[in-house]
């Protein structure tokens, strides 16, 4: 069975989604792109605008698009930082 993801690495699963759609990506795919739960999802989208690391925008056709922030492209480069880190020292 597969372990349970920490908080931190939905986040960069989230944020990552969104660098990989060339920092543009609608709701729903990001949904399943992060493979949460519909309600995980809004908590931590909602987390993610609040704090400044992504942005919600209207597009002019009425639907809503996800774009990171400069917050939210310095975390994704000082997690994989730290990722490797941890996995140089074997922790």
């Amino acid at each position: 069975m597969a372990k349970k993801r920490e908080r931190l690495e939905v986040i960069f699963d989230i944020l990552s989604a969104i660098r990989d759609e060339h920092n543009n990506i609608r709701p729903t795919r990001l949904l399943y792109r992060s493979n949460l739960s519909p309600q995980m999802f809004k908590e931590y989208t909602q987390e993610l605008v609040e704090k400044g690391f992504v942005e919600k925008k209207e597009l002019t056709d009425g639907n809503k698009s996800f774009t990171l922030t400069k917050k939210g492209f310095e975390f994704l480069e000082k997690y994989q930082v730290i990722i490797g880190f941890i996995h140089d020292f074997g922790l």
